[in-house]
Parts: structure tokens; sequence; C-alpha cells
């Protein structure tokens, strides 16, 4: 996309996007939730379906002239049941949040119990924090991780479902960097007769790549984002059984929301046909061996990694041995143009505002072309920055040869 026209209708806004245009290319992102979505999924997010109002579902709308609309929709619907070998998905929501909303106002009471992840130990606002719908609106309980392997320990997470009987059991996170055991969450349940929602939008893409154990088969409902690891547009979708199918698509629509984005229906079904190539599958491996790669460096250079290393796109690393806050972190990173983000670690003892660890993903650096030798040498430089008598002056050394290697690996066309 050149932005002709808006270099002419708007030319402040279109300097501003050249602007981050740049700052993409020439810094290196390794934050775990972000990714460089293909040069199609941009052009279908960039259509004329932006204009198109289509409230309802394909054969069912409330507007007419929705034909196309239909067929993109059903598209995207055929693709995503396809690649996830699922019942029924819905590819309205807007987001991986209100995906789980859907689930809850669908399934659930107000006052329900939920038993879901610790935020502070990796879980998601959305999995009851109180400062968010699903802890003002439900009776959370949370699990987090055992204290001596900081992964989560399923067998007291089967004792505490025993004494909370939860309606929902929440499996998932954005800050754990393990493998999600579904399989044992699903036993857990069924135990206690709960139902079990697997919010897999880190992990959807690793998912579809094979790398990771299928929720799908196991759970009642699994949702997801499209733009983190699926390396698709902003937005979300629901998968659920087929019983749950009408309950779920009467939710999203006219429950929680009004017209959906066609537009972004379309780069969804755009990052579903990707999703289902040779070459993406090939990519998840690589996503997930430089991840480890880059743990497994960090550690050498004498760095803590919580819970010891990682079986996915992402890492944390506990900077309390070296008197470093994240917030510092983050902030000397970004000058050398390593671009991460602050994280709570499991039983921090930092505020949320300035935590004790930093979470690292490789997403969008593997999109980029870089191997494990490559991440590795990043690993280095972000070990050189954090040991620095003069973080500061270090990143600014540092800088040069992050421009380099960005030059040497431009985000894909």
């Amino acid at each position: 996309m050149n932005f002709d026209t808006l270099k002419k209708d708007d030319p402040e806004l279109a300097q501003l996007l050249a602007d981050e245009h740049e700052r993409q290319n020439l810094t290196l992102d390794l934050i775990a939730s972000e990714n460089l979505c293909p040069k199609s999924v941009r052009e279908a997010v960039g259509s004329i379906l932006t204009d198109k109002y289509a409230e309802g579902y394909p054969g069912h709308r409330w507007y007419g002239g929705c034909s196309v609309a239909d067929a993109v929709e059903q598209l995207a619907i055929d693709r995503g049941k396809k690649l996830f070998g699922c019942e029924h998905i819905n590819v309205q929501p807007h987001s991986g949040s209100q995906a789980n909303m859907a689930v809850y106002f669908a399934m659930l009471e107000p006052g329900a119990t939920i038993l879901s992840m610790d935020l502070t130990h990796g879980g998601h606002l959305t999995h009851g924090k109180k400062a968010n719908f699903s802890g003002q609106m439900y009776t959370i309980a949370h699990y987090g991780v055992s204290p001596e392997t900081e992964q989560i320990d399923y067998d007291a997470l089967a004792r505490q479902a025993r004494q909370v009987r939860p309606a929902l059991i929440i499996g998932g996170a954005s800050s754990y960097p393990r493998t999600i055991d579904a399989a044992r969450l699903a036993e857990i349940a069924h135990d206690v007769g709960a139902r079990l929602m697997v919010d897999m939008a880190h992990f959807a893409g690793l998912v579809a790549g094979g790398v990771h154990p299928d929720p799908v088969p196991v759970s009642d409902f699994v949702t997801a984002t499209t733009h983190k690891t699926l390396r698709g547009p902003r937005g979300g979708f629901v998968i659920c059984r087929k019983k749950y199918a009408r309950a779920i698509d009467h939710t999203v629509f006219p429950g929680i929301q009004g017209g959906p984005l066609m537009h972004i229906i379309a780069g969804k079904a755009a990052a579903f046909a990707l999703a289902m190539t040779d070459s993406f599958r090939a990519y998840q491996v690589r996503v997930v061996a430089n991840a480890r790669a880059m743990a497994d460096e960090m550690a050498s250079l004498g760095h803590r990694i919580v819970s010891g290393g990682t079986d996915t796109h992402l890492f944390l690393v506990d900077l309390t041995p070296g008197g470093l806050t994240g917030g510092q972190a983050q902030e000397w990173l970004g000058a050398a143009g390593i671009v991460l983000n602050k994280n709570v670690i499991p039983f921090d003892t930092q505020p949320p505002t300035d935590p004790s660890g930093i979470r690292i993903g490789t997403p969008s650096i593997t999109t980029r072309g870089a191997g494990e030798d490559e991440v590795r040498q990043v690993a280095r430089w972000i070990d050189a920055c954090l040991r620095a008598d003069d973080p500061a002056a270090a990143a600014a050394s540092l800088r040069p040869a992050v421009l380099e290697f960005c030059r040497s690996h431009p985000i894909p066309d």
C-alpha cells in the first residue's frame, strides 16, 4: 500500500503511518503478542468491505446487499473449521476479550464461579481481573504455578477444583511459557461437572502448525485471537461444540456486538488459508526453536529463566538477581531498538507497574527470517545492555548493530 490518496487528503496522518512503518522496520519486535501479518492480509483488511454493514450471519442478515459479505464470512468459517478440525466456529468477535465474553455470557449466570489462572502467574485480564468485567460479574477462584517448578501443578489444580466446584474452568494464559495440558484440564473439569474453555489466543498458531497439543478435541470452548502466532489481522474467534453453536452465535450477535467487521473477517479468511500451508507449519517450528535457543542463550549468560525454559513462542526473564526491574530493562533495550515488555513473574514482589521480569517472544523476529544463531546474538545484545555499568550508554552503542540487523532482515512486504 503506497497511501498516495491519504498523502493528498491527510498528509499529517500519512506521515504518521510512514513513521510507524519505519519504526517497525528499524527495530526488533520481541513482544510475544505481536507479529507481522502478510501483505495479502493487510490488503483484505484495507478493502472496500469496510463499508458494508452485515448484522446477522450468512443467509440471515438484517440488511440487504450482503451476498458478497455472506460469501466472505462463509469462506472464513469453512477455512477455520478445516484448519482447527472443529464442529463450529464464530469468526465475528472483534477481539479475544470479546470472544471470552461471548462464552461467559452464553454459559454463565452472573456470580457463577470461574476457576482460571492468576494474572500474576501468567493469566489474562479477562480471566477474572477485578478491574475487568470478568472479575466484576463472576466469582473468581485462581490457580497458579508451583513455587518449586513455576509450572502448573495439575494435581493441585484438581484438588482446588473439587473444593470450589466451578461452573467453568479456563486454561490458557498470556505469559506462561509452558505447554497447556488441555486433556488434563478436561479430566479435571469433567470430574467436577464444569465446562472447559481454553483460551489459546497466544498459541493458536502453534496449534495450527502442529507444535502445541490441540485443545479443540477435548474442550467445550476454545477462544483465540488471529493476530499473534496466527499472523493474521487483529481480531478473535470462538470454537465450540455443535450443541453450543446457537448459544454462542446469539450471544455474539445480537448479545454483545452489532455489525461484524467484514474487512477484518476477510483478513481472517486470508490468514486461515495461509495457516494451512506447509510454509506456515515450518514457520511455527522455527518460532518455537528460536524461543528455546534464545532462552537457552540467556540462561547460559547467567540470567534466570522463569520455569527453567519454554515450550512455546515466549519466555520470561527474572531480573531480580541483577537488581533490575522490568521497566528499566524495557526502557534501556528500547533505546537500543529492541522492543519488548516488562512483565510480572510468579510470586513477584515488585508492583505490576514496574515488575521484576521481562517477556520475550519470537513470532515477529522469526517472520523476519531470523534463525537460532541470530536470536542468540540478540540475546547477547540484551545481556550486554542489562549488565552494563551504564545501560543507557550501552544501548546507544548497540543501536548501530541492531539497525544493521534490521536492515538485513526487513519486515516482509
